[in-house]
């Protein structure tokens, strides 16, 4: 049965996936309530961010995910830690605009090309990438991306797969961002040290405004180069 969204996404995948590329940062989110998400979503867009990525971890993502979805529609709202099809129609009903998970799952991918909500799968080698290929997927998060090798890394999958785009993930801090994002097949990057979850925890939306400014600042160079549209068939296009 389809999915019905909580928010609009008419927009086609990939200009969603092109908005990640804009902007360059995609912070990881860790929350408990509604208030939580809203709290961290205010906070990231008053400061130059607005994307969000809502992690699946905790018993009050959906809600959380709803409630930036309806109160500010500013925010590109993501869900994370996707890793069951149940829980891509959770996250899209939710109104999440686009999905990551922190591995490559045929079910989970093929369901959320049926809803038409791009997903960004995690891969860690060069198998998984054939594989997230083979499901006409072209931006995959490397991941855990300061375990299995990092920019190095990034730099000798990017040869065989000139086409793909990569969200490295785990392991990005303030230190080494500009490393990241200085790899041509980098689309952008994903990071929590942002919206720390003490931070969050404690409702300080000072701090993680100042670690937000201080990270778009970071980016910025990065962010006014032209975003490539990877040659392969977009993610949802099946």
């Amino acid at each position: 049965m389809p999915v019905q969204p909580s928010s609009d996404t008419s927009a086609p995948p990939g200009a969603v996936v092109d908005r990640l590329g804009l902007v360059r940062l995609v912070p990881v989110v860790v929350v408990d309530d509604a208030a939580q998400g809203i709290g961290v979503a205010t906070a990231l867009a008053e400061n130059g961010l607005p994307v969000a990525e809502v992690t699946f971890r905790t018993a009050g993502a959906r809600a959380a995910i709803e409630a930036i979805a309806t109160d500010r529609p500013d925010v590109l709202v993501g869900a994370g830690t996707v890793v069951t099809p149940a829980q891509v129609d959770e996250a899209v009903a939710a109104g999440a605009r686009f999905l990551v998970s922190p591995g490559i799952s045929r079910a989970v991918v093929e369901r959320a090309q049926e809803v038409g909500v791009p997903i960004v799968p995690g891969c860690a080698t060069a198998s998984d990438i054939m594989t997230a290929l083979e499901l006409g997927v072209t931006t995959v998060k490397l991941f855990p991306a300061g375990v299995v090798g990092g920019v190095a890394a990034l730099r000798a999958l990017s040869a065989p797969f000139p086409q793909v785009r990569f969200v490295p993930t785990g392991g990005v801090s303030a230190a080494n961002l500009a490393e990241f994002l200085a790899v041509p097949s980098v689309l952008a990057v994903g990071g929590s040290w942002m919206v720390e979850k003490t931070l969050v925890a404690a409702g300080d939306w000072a701090e993680v405004g100042r670690r937000t400014r201080e990270a778009v600042e970071m980016a910025a160079p990065a962010a006014a180069q032209t975003v490539t549209t990877p040659s392969a068939p977009e993610e949802a296009s099946r």
